[in-house]
């Protein structure tokens, strides 16, 4: 997922977002604690946008 993408969407789709990406990111720790996670790198890239949701909505956060 881009950041321009993300900062076309609103405040309430950030969260949205955040909050699937975090569901998605239990289920894939799930999987690496049970050793069914075949491609480590899905985690690190959850991870990723995570952070960039949460970075994005601290900037609308600050420009409001």
């Amino acid at each position: 997922m881009k950041s321009s993408e993300l900062r076309v969407k609103s405040a309430a789709d950030l969260e949205k977002e955040l909050l699937s990406l975090t569901k998605a990111q239990f289920g894939l720790r799930m999987q690496v604690a049970t050793q069914q996670l075949n491609n480590n790198s899905q985690l690190l890239k959850v991870r990723r946008d995570i952070a960039r949701v949460k970075t994005i909505l601290t900037e609308k956060g600050a420009q409001q």
